[in-house]
């Protein structure tokens, strides 16, 4: 990958929580925002979940088995599109080299939804990461028991907030068509929105030449 401008060269230097992947993914928007604001156009942050919030995500750090599936409520990953049809995803729980290349990142993690139930099928919402930046909220509410104890520890900064609310999460994992910040996707139409096989890509250019 050593063609590619990489934005965050180490792991380790990003910031990073269990379970809190949506701060992780707003703390590397903020970055890339500090340090390398002409890219900020270029970036994403992408939320995958679907009505009953039960999706499977295969080769992450959380799963079981070979092939470490999962089955989160939703999960979020960071998208950075280097070139035409080139974009790396950065996505801090994935057992996946960091970064991976968008087709091999997908294919491993989402494989495909014609083996799933349609309850499992993935819905996708893609947010530039300046609109991103500009309207997340999170108040932590949902890594809250009853009791008011944390399910996991939260992150050691204060909650994101925006000047109107202090808690839009549910806006980011609902996958209404329509509604809330970015716009939803298939995970056929997500893959075609982002990744064209090389043979179209050279019609695409005979065409263009003739």
């Amino acid at each position: 990958m050593t063609q590619d401008f990489i934005v965050f060269p180490k792991i380790a230097e990003c910031s990073y929580v269990s379970c809190y992947c949506e701060e992780n993914v707003w703390k590397l928007c903020e970055q890339v925002k500090k340090n390398n604001p002409g890219e900020l156009p270029k970036c994403y942050s992408v939320f995958v979940s679907n009505a009953g919030r039960t999706v499977p995500l295969w080769r992450q750090k959380a799963g079981r088995g070979d092939d470490k599936v999962v089955i989160w409520d939703y999960h979020v990953f960071f998208m950075h599109c280097v070139g035409q049809n080139r974009c790396l995803v950065y996505d801090l729980d994935t057992t996946l080299p960091f970064p991976t290349y968008f087709h091999k990142y997908v294919t491993e993690t989402f494989r495909s939804d014609l083996a799933l139930r349609p309850e499992h099928h993935r819905v996708f919402r893609v947010i530039p990461a300046e609109e991103y930046l500009a309207e997340f909220a999170s108040d932590r509410r949902h890594m809250r028991r009853p009791d008011n104890t944390w399910i996991k520890p939260p992150p050691p900064y204060p909650p994101i907030a925006t000047n109107g609310t202090s808690h839009s999460l549910d806006d980011f994992i609902c996958m209404t068509q329509g509604k809330g910040p970015g716009s939803v996707h298939s995970l056929s139409q997500f893959v075609h929105m982002f990744y064209k096989p090389p043979n179209l890509q050279q019609n695409s250019t005979t065409q263009q030449s003739q």
